[in-house]
Order: C-alpha cells, then sequence, then structure tokens
C-alpha cells in the first residue's frame, strides 16, 4: 500500500516507526538532531514506498537494524499529533521486532535510549498532550500495544 499522497501538503505527515524490543523488554527511542523528544525510530515515508518498506529503510538507516520488510510484525495505524511539526497531525504505521540490543544510533539520530518496561508502562499513563521529553505516538502505543 502506496501512502506517499499524504505529504504535509494535506497537514498531514506520514510516517512509519518501529517498537523495537530488546531481549530484556526495552524498547528503543530516539531523539532526533535539533529537536527535545523521544519517539520510536522511523520516519517519513518515499514516493511509491511501502509502510513496511519504509520502516526497514529507516531502522536501517538510523539505527543499524538490517531487517526484511516481511518480518516486521504490523501493531496498527495510529493518528496522533506530532512531536516535533507544529500544526501538523501524524498518521503512523507502527510494526513490532526484537533486536539484540547493541545497536547505534545513526543519520540524523541525536541520541538512543532504550526505555525499561516498567518505565513504559509509566509513559502509558502520560496525557498526549503533555508528555514531554516523550512523542504522543510512542504515548499512544505504549498505552495500546506495550501494557
Amino acid at each position: 500500500m502506496d501512502h506517499s499522497d499524504t505529504a504535509p501538503a494535506g497537514g498531514i505527515i506520514s510516517v512509519s516507526a518501529v517498537v523495537l524490543t530488546r531481549p530484556d523488554g526495552a524498547v528503543a527511542t530516539v531523539r532526533k538532531a535539533g529537536t527535545d523528544r523521544f519517539m520510536l525510530p522511523g520516519g517519513k515515508w518515499e514516493a511509491g514506498e511501502s509502510p513496511r518498506a519504509c520502516a526497514a529503510r529507516e531502522i536501517d538507516e538510523e539505527l543499524g537494524v538490517a531487517i526484511a520488510p516481511d518480518r516486521l510484525t504490523p501493531l496498527g495505524r495510529f493518528d496522533t499529533a506530532t512531536a516535533n511539526e507544529p500544526g501538523f497531525s501524524l498518521v503512523s504505521e507502527v510494526f513490532a521486532a526484537e533486536v539484540d540490543g547493541g545497536q547505534q544510533h545513526r543519520a540524523e539520530i541525536a541520541e538512543l535510549r532504550w526505555v525499561a518496561a516498567a518505565e513504559m508502562a509509566h509513559i502509558a499513563t502520560l496525557p498526549e498532550d503533555a508528555c514531554a521529553p516523550w512523542a504522543p505516538l510512542l504515548v499512544r502505543v505504549a498505552r495500546d500495544c506495550l501494557t
């Protein structure tokens, strides 16, 4: 499915995001350069790219995680506020994968933070409109998929 037609021109940013989980249950969150919110790794769809292919490309670019798109487990589609683009809405196709935890941040990622399961449970209780330093999508996914 190609969703590249839902570009920012309509006030909607379409992305794929991935819940990367280590064997101990911790979830990878990233902070992009020039921002102050931690979010799930991922990014915007390229023209003609499927959400699943985008997710695989983005986690490879951002964290060096090479996973075939068909090995990503779909978690759902989420409509939330954006973390860093005021006035836009975010439409996210979210996937899950397990990793060993030896990843390093790359590309535009300034920081990689592993969040323990207990802290993810706390993040799930936060209101999406006042959840800094976390992104609203992270709060929604924690609430709907991780608790």
